[in-house]
């Protein structure tokens, strides 16, 4: 079920169990657009059913927030415009080149260029996945992309991220939203879990500049300015507090700047910090 964030605003929940990310609606006068195309046929299909129960205009657009295969492998299922940033672009490329039959799949996982979860999921949400072939973005921008749905605009913008090098952000100036997708996440390098230390203060500066009062994350659907200020200011403290790949060194190092221990978040934070220190080393 869609949830109504605003007269022109709905959002469908993420997943987590099924690896579904949290998908966006956004409606003018004249056309509609969504965010993110789903990790599968049906999961794109499970919210074009939605919206079909909403009185809204048609879909005109689906923008990618990044190429990860949970966020755009939907994109077949929409008669739409779909646009990526340039980046984006590229990293599709290699999944235009699959093929999505089992001993494909299996293939690709083995050469670690797809994710086991990937294609459980593929295998149980894709039918006729023998003669699947993903189609290509139909506009492909560089840094920043106005659409104007009809007394409704979107900005889009590819910003600095600490998940991906290809983060595109969608804004809303009149309802005062931005989609972030997954771009405020870490990543994982060679098993390890990590932020990007070195891109946090640039994509905070990033999607600050913007007057939201609501974000919407891909994997927990939605917070408010004073939860997404919580949230950087915890990294914040974290990452100052990291200098190197000592865990013992930054959790002394946060207690005297900060007099007292790290909460739950900021310990979290700060062994992510401390991994991409041993990532950036190896």
């Amino acid at each position: 079920m869609l949830n109504k964030l605003s007269d022109t605003i709905y959002y469908l929940s993420n997943q987590d169990d099924k690896e579904r990310p949290t998908l966006g609606l956004v409606c003018g006068d004249r056309y509609s657009l969504v965010i993110d195309a789903g990790n599968s046929p049906q999961h794109a299909q499970d919210f074009l059913l939605e919206i079909e129960n909403l009185d809204v205009p048609p879909v005109k657009y689906a923008v990618i927030t990044h190429a990860h295969w949970d966020h755009f492998l939907g994109m077949n299922e929409f008669d739409a415009t779909v646009i990526v940033n340039s980046k984006t672009n590229e990293l599709i490329k290699e999944w235009q080149g699959f093929s999505y039959d089992d001993r494909s799949l299996q293939k690709y996982v083995t050469a670690n260029q797809m994710n086991p979860i990937c294609m459980e999921i593929l295998q149980t949400d894709m039918p006729n996945r023998k003669s699947f072939k993903l189609k290509s973005p139909n506009v492909i921008f560089e840094n920043t992309l106005t659409i104007d749905l009809g007394n409704k605009v979107c900005i889009l913008e590819r910003i600095k991220s600490t998940h991906t090098d290809d983060a595109t952000i969608i804004y809303i100036p009149d309802e005062k939203v931005v989609f972030l997708g997954d771009c405020a996440y870490g990543t994982t390098t060679n098993s390890l879990f990590h932020y990007k230390q070195s891109l946090l203060s640039p994509m905070i500066k990033d999607i600050q500049k913007y007057d939201a009062e609501m974000f919407l994350l891909g994997h927990e659907s939605i917070c408010d300015l004073n939860e997404i200020n919580v949230y950087w200011e915890e990294l914040t403290a974290a990452s100052q507090a990291v200098q190197s790949t000592s865990l013992e060194n930054a959790l002394e190092s946060f207690n005297i700047e900060n007099k007292r221990d790290p909460n739950e978040n900021e310990l979290f934070f700060i062994k992510a910090f401390v991994n991409d220190h041993i990532v950036q080393s190896q």
